[in-house]
């Protein structure tokens, strides 16, 4: 597996040509993760289109969420440990390889249909499909880090980070068109294999692009790191970590023994609980309790979700020319905000107001989320960012994500939708008062 492995170029480029190559291979390389990125979206949840079909066949509902859910089980552990084998790794490579394996296991179930005849096949394709998935982040985080310094960070992981709903908006109509062509031109499968297949050779396209315009770290193509380029530090000794660590030092030394790393990983459950509590809630909310149509809600939803991409963007800005690279009082503000509007959500019996108050949640939380993984890596060195954010992550989703399917079903089930939403405010409160702590910490120190 040498060929897994960074390595540092022989030859330094010449000073001259430092700033010039810099702006160049800066743009390139972000280019490349923005489109490598966006492409594991394509190939994420393409299984939500093949369930209709599916439970015409006589699968039920019970079965399929049972089967879904292998993707997210999956996702959580293997973004941790991916987060881990990446630090370790050549992102040029990894993210790539990552897409190209998740590609292969959606073409698989395109073309082999016994694959999606019993569940415990789509299971374990399904969690094959989260386990690769989970090799997109890391690699992106590692090139992040070693590619921006810790001032300039924030808004450049903000606008890289709209790369899922970039991808997320072009899997439906790509797996859409792929269902269409299956039908009509491939005799003898349930046309839904179509929308496994189109997005995978999509995805494998875009693995080639992300190869050809990703470059591991600065020191790997000849020039200096960029805290040296740009002369800004993460600490007031302006002490780089630019050798390589072992698994060990990682874990033990810079991620498992680093108390903030803990505090964001606590909060990120908070975060993702009044993320998909109001997400994944509404459509069945607005149509239960304030009567609401379906169409109605899902016009709802979707103001929620695009509300997210300028609310990102604004919140990796914040931090960075507002509170100098520091992420914990952006984070802080922002889930004040998420707060008051989930009150006011609850509360609205009007579409108007209803709307208002999702579009506002939609554009608060989605800053949060980012800060989070933001904030993971500007705590450790640089060669440990990516086991960081994957501690983070796997809060977040095995935690946070399970939660708020699973307790907040129990939760409105029992007790009724005022108790559900008085559940998300106080974890709203509780991820605010979490952000708090860590508000005058920046990048590996803490201000005086």
């Amino acid at each position: 597996m040498s060929f897994l492995k960074p390595h540092i170029a022989s030859e330094k480029v010449p000073a001259k040509k430092v700033d010039a190559e810099y702006k160049k291979l800066r743009l390139q390389v972000f280019i490349g993760i923005f489109v490598g990125y966006a492409g594991y979206y394509l190939l994420r949840n393409n299984f939500s289109l093949a369930i209709p079909q599916l439970m015409d066949e006589g699968f039920t509902k019970t079965q399929l969420g049972f089967v879904f859910s292998a993707v997210s089980i999956a996702y959580g552990i293997s973004k941790f440990v991916m987060g881990i084998v990446s630090d370790q790794s050549n992102a040029r490579i990894f993210l790539p390889l990552g897409l190209l394996l998740t590609a292969l296991v959606n073409l698989a179930f395109g073309f082999i249909p016994v694959l999606t005849s019993s569940v415990t096949a789509m299971f374990i394709l399904l969690f094959l499909v989260g386990w690769f998935e989970g090799m997109g982040w890391p690699p992106s985080g590692r090139i992040l880090v070693h590619w921006y310094s810790v001032s300039e960070r924030g808004g450049r992981t903000a606008l890289w980070n709209i790369a899922h709903n970039v991808g997320g908006a072009l899997m439906a109509p790509l797996a859409s068109g792929g269902i269409a062509f299956a039908a009509v031109y491939m005799s003898g499968m349930a046309s839904y294999h179509g929308a496994f297949i189109i997005p995978a050779i999509a995805g494998i396209i875009v693995a080639i692009v992300a190869f050809l315009l990703i470059r591991d770290t600065p020191e790997s193509v000849g020039l200096p790191p960029i805290e040296e380029y740009r002369n800004d530090y993460p600490n007031e000794n302006h002490e780089l970590y630019e050798k390589e660590l072992t698994t060990k030092q990682i874990l033990f030394k810079y991620v498992l023994n680093n108390k903030w790393v803990w505090v964001i990983a606590v909060a990120n459950i908070f975060v993702y609980f009044v993320r998909y509590g109001v997400e994944n809630w509404a459509p069945a909310y607005l149509t239960e309790a304030r009567h609401i149509s379906l169409g109605a809600s899902s016009w709802s939803y979707f103001l929620y979700e695009i509300a997210g991409i300028p609310g990102t963007l604004f919140a990796g800005w914040v931090s960075d020319k507002v509170f100098k690279g520091r992420r914990g009082p952006a984070g802080f503000v922002f889930m004040l905000g998420v707060t008051a509007f989930t009150i006011v959500y609850w509360q609205a019996t009007s579409i108007f107001w209803i709307n208002i108050a999702l579009v506002m949640i939609g554009f608060l939380i989605y800053g949060p989320v980012m800060l989070i993984g933001l904030q993971a890596l500007d705590l450790v060195p640089k060669k440990a960012a990516g086991t960081a954010a994957g501690l983070t992550g796997l809060f977040g989703y095995l935690f946070g994500s399970v939660m708020a399917n699973a307790f907040m079903g129990v939760i409105v089930d029992n007790f009724g939708w005022a108790t559900g939403f008085l559940t998300i405010v106080f974890a709203s409160v509780f991820a605010a008062i979490l952000f708090a702590t860590t508000w005058k910490v920046r990048g590996q120190q803490v201000t005086k």
